[in-house]
Order: C-alpha cells, then sequence, then structure tokens
C-alpha cells in the first residue's frame, strides 16, 4: 500500500504540495519541514503521471540529493531513479558532457579540483616571471572564480576599465593575463574547473539556442532547494530553463542566506517575484524543531533586519528552558564554564555527548575551547575543519617552537627547513639525510656543517642561514618566557608575514589560528600559578594535550565542535553558540556595512536555530587577542534577544578555579543585567566627504600631519611604521577615534 504522504502534512505544506503548474515560491523557516515538502511534491508530480525525466531538481549538497532520492523512492519506487536531481554542478556536467562538441571540448572532459587549478596557477606564475607572495595562487584562484561567477569573461575581464584599476589598487595588475593565461590552458587541456561547469553551460546556452531549447523542453517541472544561496550564475540557468513551461518551484528561506562570501546573492530570492508576476507564495511558518522560547528568541533577533520577506515562524512545542547567556572573564574561562555546563547537563538530564554541539564563528575559537573540554575528560570532534593542534599551519609553527627546544628532533627540522622557501629542494634534503647516515651524525650536526655533505653551492648557504636561525631561537628560547620566545620565532622564521600575505578567505584564516596559538602561549605564561613558564614547559603540555587527539577520538560518542557555517542544515539538542563579542560576531569586518551586517545577523538567526530544546550562549569581558589580553564588549546581538526568553549567568568573580565545582555559577534571571554597552562609531557622521574629494601620495607621510579619510573625517596621524606587509599609519580621528590603516589601500588626503 503506498504512503498516505498528504495525511502527514499540515494545511501550508499539503498546499505547497498540491500546486504544481506555475512559478512557485516556498518560504521555508528554519525546522519548518521543507525537505519533506520538497519530497512529497515530486512524489506527487510521479504519481500524477509526470515523467521522471521532465523533473529537474537542483540541491547544493550530493547528500541531500541522496537523502531526497531515497525519501521519494519510498513513497513512488522505482519511478525515482529517472528523476534529474543532484548539485548544480554534478547535473549541469551530465549536461555539458552530452553537448561538449558545442563548445569545443573532449566529451570526457577532466574536472580540475582545487588543487588541480592552484598547481596550474603556480606553473603561470612561474612563466611570467611573478612573485606567488604577491599573486598567492589561492588569492588569483579566488580572483578568477568570483568573475565567473559573475559570468565575466576573460575578454571582459580584460577590456572593462574599472577591474583594471582594481586590480592595480591590490598592486596585482597582472590577473587579467594570468586569467587569459589559465582558461586558455585549461581549455588545450581539456579540462573545466568546478566554476566553469557553470560558466560554460551559460555559454552554451547563450551561443546554442538548439540547446537551450533542448533542455527547456525536456525539464517540465524545476525545483531548486536552498535558493537563497544561489550566485548569479546559477540564477540565470535555472531562469532560462524554467522560461518555456514556467513550472519552476524555488525553496528557501532568506534569514538564511550566509554565504555571501562565496557569491550567494539573497536578492535572487527577496526579487522572486519580479521575475514571476504571477507568483504563488507558501509559508511554511510552524517550526518542529526547536522549543517556543528558541524560536521567539530567533524571531526576535532577525526582525531587526531591514532585507527580508515577511513570515511568522511559530511553534507548538513545549515552552522549554530560558535561553542562558554565560558571561566569562576570559576565552579560557568561556571554554571551561561551557565544558563544565555540558559535563553537568548531561549527567543531570541523562543526555548522550553526540546531544551538544558548540558553535563558533570562526574556526580559531576552538583551541581554548578543546583544551577545556580535553581536561574535563569529555571526547569531541571537529567538523568542518581539523583540530587545532592538527592544522598545517600550527604544526609548522609548533616545529619550530620544537626546534628552538631540541634541534635534533628530526621530524621537526625536516617539516620546516624550507618552510618559508629558503631554495632547500628535496634532493638538498635527502643529500643531507644521506651523509648524516653514512658518517653517524643527526641531520641537524649535518645542517650546522652543510659544506661537508654539498659543497660550497647556493643550497650549502641556504642550510647554514637555516641552522644560524634556529640557533638564534634557541638562545632566544632559553633567555625568555615562552610567550616572548613563540612571538619573536613567530616573526623572526618567517611564518608569521608567509600567512600575513595571503589575503584568500583561507589565508586570513590562517594566520587567524596562528595568532590564536600565540594568544594561547600568553595565557599558559599569564596564569600565576604556573611556576614553570618556559618554552618546553608549553610544549609539554600541548604534546601532552595532543597526543590523545588522533587516538579513539572517532569511537564512541562525541560533542560536536563546528564553524556556525558548517551547522547550517543541521540540529542538536543542546547548541552553545560562544564568543559573542563585538568584532568577532559580528566579525569586525562586517560592523561598518549595513548590509554585511544583516548577513552576520543571519548567520546568528542560523545558530539560535539548530538548537532543539536547549540553546545558551556565552562571551567573555576579555580576549587574548595578537597575545596581549583586550576588553572585549558584549555582541550587540545579545542585547536585541526579546529579555524575557533569557537567563543570564555571572561567572564567579576571579574566575581561577579549576576544579569541578568552579565553574558553579551565580544565577540572575533579570536579562535587563545584560546591557549591550554602545557601539563604537564605525564612520564620522557630521563629516561628509567633498564630491571632489582626491587622495593624496602617502608615501612620505609623517607623524604631525593632519589628514581626511572619507569615511572617518579629519585627523592627525600619531605613527606611521613600516613592516614587510605594507606601510602602516595610526591616526586619531575628531569623531571615530584611533584607527591603523594600511596605506596601500587607504584613501588620505594630507592637509
Amino acid at each position: 500500500m503506498a504512503l498516505d504522504y498528504l495525511s502527514l502534512l499540515n494545511e501550508p505544506q499539503r498546499a505547497a504540495v498540491l500546486h504544481t503548474d506555475g512559478p512557485t515560491m516556498i518560504i521555508a523557516g528554519a525546522g519548518s519541514g521543507k525537505t519533506r515538502v520538497l519530497t512529497y511534491r515530486i512524489a506527487h508530480l510521479l504519481e500524477k503521471g509526470v515523467d521522471p525525466y521532465n523533473i529537474l531538481s537542483l540541491t547544493f549538497t550530493n547528500k541531500a540529493a541522496k537523502e531526497m532520492r531515497a525519501r521519494i523512492e519510498k513513497v513512488v519506487g522505482p519511478a525515482a531513479k529517472g528523476l534529474w536531481m543532484g548539485t548544480f554542478h554534478s547535473v549541469f556536467a551530465r549536461i555539458l558532457r552530452a553537448e561538449a562538441d558545442k563548445l569545443g571540448y573532449p566529451r570526457h572532459f577532466t574536472i580540475y579540483d582545487t588543487d588541480d587549478a592552484r598547481t596550474l596557477i603556480r606553473q603561470i606564475l612561474k612563466e611570467l616571471h611573478l612573485d606567488d607572495t604577491v599573486y598567492k595562487p589561492a588569492t588569483v584562484l579566488g580572483r578568477i572564480s568570483a568573475a565567473k561567477n559573475k559570468l565575466i569573461s576573460v575578454q571582459q575581464y580584460l577590456s572593462d576599465a574599472q577591474i583594471r584599476r582594481d586590480d592595480e589598487v591590490a598592486q596585482r595588475p597582472a590577473l587579467g593575463q594570468i586569467y587569459q593565461l589559465y582558461a586558455q590552458r585549461c581549455f588545450r587541456a581539456g579540462a573545466m574547473d568546478f566554476d566553469d561547469l557553470l560558466f560554460q553551460t551559460n555559454v552554451l546556452f547563450r551561443d546554442h539556442a538548439d540547446a537551450l531549447n533542448k533542455y527547456q523542453h525536456l525539464f517540465k517541472y524545476v525545483m531548486v532547494d536552498e535558493y537563497q544561496d544561489t550566485n548569479f550564475s546559477q540564477y540565470l540557468i535555472t531562469r532560462k530553463l524554467a522560461a518555456s513551461h514556467r513550472n519552476i518551484c524555488v525553496v528557501g528561506d532568506d534569514a538564511q542566506s550566509i554565504y555571501a562570501f562565496r557569491g550567494a546573492d539573497i536578492t535572487n530570492i527577496l526579487n522572486f517575484e519580479r521575475d514571476y508576476p504571477e507568483l504563488q507564495v507558501f509559508r511554511l511558518e510552524q517550526n518542529y524543531r526547536s522549543t517556543q522560547h528558541i524560536v521567539k528568541a530567533a524571531n526576535s533577533v532577525i526582525k531587526q533586519n531591514k532585507q527580508q520577506l515577511r513570515k511568522d515562524v511559530f511553534s507548538e512545542n513545549e515552552a522549554g528552558a530560558l535561553i542562558e547567556v554565560l558571561r566569562a572573564t576570559s576565552d579560557n574561562e568561556e571554554g571551561r564554564l561551557v565544558a563544565h555546563s555540558i559535563f553537568e547537563e548531561r549527567m543531570n538530564q541523562h543526555l548522550s555527548y553526540e546531544d551538544f554541539a558548540i558553535l563558533y564563528r570562526t574556526n580559531a575559537q576552538s583551541r581554548s575551547l578543546e583544551e577545556a573540554l580535553r581536561r574535563q575528560n569529555i571526547k569531541y570532534r571537529i567538523v568542518g575543519g581539523l583540530s587545532f593542534y592538527q592544522r598545517k599551519e600550527i604544526k609548522d609553527m609548533v616545529a619550530y617552537l620544537r626546534l628552538a627546544v631540541n634541534a635534533n628532533d628530526e621530524q621537526a627540522l625536516r617539516r620546516v627547513i624550507n618552510y618559508p622557501k629558503r631554495g632547500i629542494g628535496d634532493t638538498t634534503i635527502e643529500k643531507l639525510i644521506a651523509f648524516g647516515a653514512e658518517t653517524n651524525h643527526s641531520l641537524w650536526e649535518v645542517v650546522c656543517s652543510p659544506a661537508s655533505a654539498l659543497g660550497t653551492n647556493r643550497q650549502s648557504g641556504g642550510v647554514r642561514e637555516f641552522a644560524e636561525t634556529v640557533q638564534l631561537f634557541q638562545q632566544i628560547a632559553e633567555q625568555e618566557d615562552a610567550s616572548e620566545a613563540a612571538k619573536f620565532i613567530a616573526k623572526r622564521s618567517g611564518v608569521l608575514d608567509d600567512l600575513y600575505a595571503d589575503k584568500s578567505i583561507e589565508g586570513l584564516a590562517r594566520h587567524e589560528n596562528l595568532t590564536e596559538l600565540l594568544n594561547g602561549v600568553s595565557e599558559f605564561v599569564d596564569n600565576p600559578e604556573r611556576e614553570d613558564k618556559s618554552l618546553g614547559a608549553f610544549l609539554q603540555e600541548i604534546s601532552l594535550l595532543t597526543d590523545a587527539d588522533s587516538k579513539g577520538q572517532e569511537q564512541g560518542e562525541h560533542v560536536t565542535l563546528m564553524t556556525i557555517h558548517s551547522a547550517k542544515g543541521l540540529e542538536f539538542r543542546n547548541v552553545y553558540i560562544v564568543g559573542l563579542e563585538e568584532n568577532l560576531f559580528p566579525n569586525q569586518m562586517a560592523v561598518g556595512s549595513r548590509t554585511e551586517l544583516e548577513e552576520e545577523r543571519r548567520l546568528f538567526y542560523v545558530a539560535i536555530t539548530r538548537a532543539e530544546k536547549k540553546l545558551t550562549l556565552s562571551y567573555a569581558t576579555s580576549r587574548y587577542q595578537w597575545g596581549n589580553l583586550r576588553p572585549c564588549e558584549p555582541s550587540r546581538f545579545l542585547g536585541e534577544i526579546d529579555p524575557q526568553f533569557v537567563q543570564v549567568k555571572f561567572a564567579p568573580n576571579g574566575g581561577h578555579d579549576d576544579s569541578p565545582f568552579g565553574a558553579v555559577v551565580e544565577r540572575r534571571t533579570a536579562a535587563s543585567k545584560l546591557i549591550t554597552p554602545p557601539v563604537r562609531p564605525q564612520q564620522a557622521t557630521i563629516y561628509k566627504a567633498p564630491i571632489d574629494f582626491q587622495p593624496s601620495d602617502t608615501s612620505n607621510l609623517q607623524p604631525g600631519q593632519r589628514v581626511e579619510h572619507p569615511k572617518f573625517g579629519f585627523g592627525k596621524v600619531t605613527a606611521v611604521t613600516r613592516e614587510p606587509a605594507g606601510t602602516k599609519a595610526v591616526v586619531q580621528f575628531e569623531e571615530v577615534g584611533e584607527k591603523t590603516l594600511l596605506l596601500t589601500f587607504a584613501k588620505l588626503r594630507i592637509h
């Protein structure tokens, strides 16, 4: 007997499933059963006699497509196998294989992954004699990817004056030439990268009307999941495909649009009605996932956004516990409070660790949390990223620290002898190792006298310089505490500068992680109860922490740690959102722009709505940044939650008790205690930049000079420092206070 799926739906869900003809938009709030609606809508079409080959269903993950197909099969049987269902990239790769000859590609074209693409970029940079510290392969690839997602061809890129200016300002004027060579080489190799799968599909449909006509008639019904996450390229393809029958159904939630950094355009869903005036809209507003308090708290936050579609999300579940806010005195204590809270909640409620998730804004925040969980003997797993101490940049830096304490550490030496690059290739390293083996000397001993193994060539000079650098690090490690030694080594080794130079999203994250490691060393030294503050003692502590990292970590139950972006689409019984401080969440880069701030608020909304039964928020009043303890302000988002749904907990004074009972906190039910301090102005309000504003040449900028900035107004230069990354100026502005500006990008007019 076939499943009576209609009886499993509420009224708005049922209406959305039964309405199959014409343009349809299903606005699905968090936890409202959108996957179920999409599944049963396709099942309903198949039951009506629509051929499965005439249905195109596009998702954002293979997992979502697989799960949806399995659900449909349960309702309609094997007919589901004929559906065109999958991710944008998988479906359009299939179309491109069938039509490849029209574009001059072989049918069995290669698909380059990110590593393939970066290797090709590196080869091109080498051929053009360009500096790969300026033209970082990841940065170059990101620029090419962004162009393709906006359907900017090589010809358009090269001829657009604004693009050329932007590249010149970024000091990468050759980007257009690299894009051109990259596209030529891919084509010559019969290869497409991931972005090409969408870009070339658009080219196919633009230049070959017969191909477009074929697929327009084939796909009588087009459905798109997570429509709020589509970029311009995806929007255009789906619009073209649906142009003939106009049976397009998009499912999404504008309040969960959080991928602008990847090219997602929220206006696609906000302006959908403009494209289809005859649109039918269905709102799925009942949340089946979360308690009433969680849903109402989420609503009170998201209503602050101006750019949104109206909906009234509600829950008929129990009212549930109030949302707890933990106020800690430091990020270390925040980790401790969260770990103790998880331990107690699990014991008191008889839960599994699988019921808990900790969400953060950036991967770097995991360090203090991981350490606290280990001390409490709570197993955890990192989703969407490596464990903090297993990340490459951390292992590289720790290798340098290990050499400063024990230069005979061969594994550490081999790891960093040519990082950052100093012309010591694999062949040279093998020669050094072989000579050491023949003469019964350690690798370090051979490195200290390289001429005996290599002669007096250029490589020998590079090895000798490395040895002298390590010897200097040894001296520093003997003379200074762990914090000072680590900061010196991070800077002098070149690792910090190397990561700082990479301005890609990944590069910025790696730089953040390294500074977080230095923060951890500073915390170690600043602990008044710790007698031995040496670098050796610090390394011993983290080696004991990381020993268990790879052993048995995947067996049994775990607390889940992940970024909020990684948590999209998931749900957990108990959720902890940590680091709710200004300039961390919302991110520092977002607070100056309403559009970006609204994206951050949507990210917070997504985080809140992952919780089923209990939600805990936390912030620290001080946090280590760049090795220094700095005061923090609570996030403005905390102040936007309706106080009636909040219970605030304050950490005990001092917060240095490491015992299991040290985290017992004083309960305060008065949410009025949570007062968000006024936000510092991010731009001048009285000052308005003149229309004829022209920046001056700042190459000889001096302290004491009066300057004007189009956003911050008038100010006085208090300091100018020249660093490898570029010259920085510290300016005391009249309205917004002190700002540090990179002169390469700062638009300053000198008066």
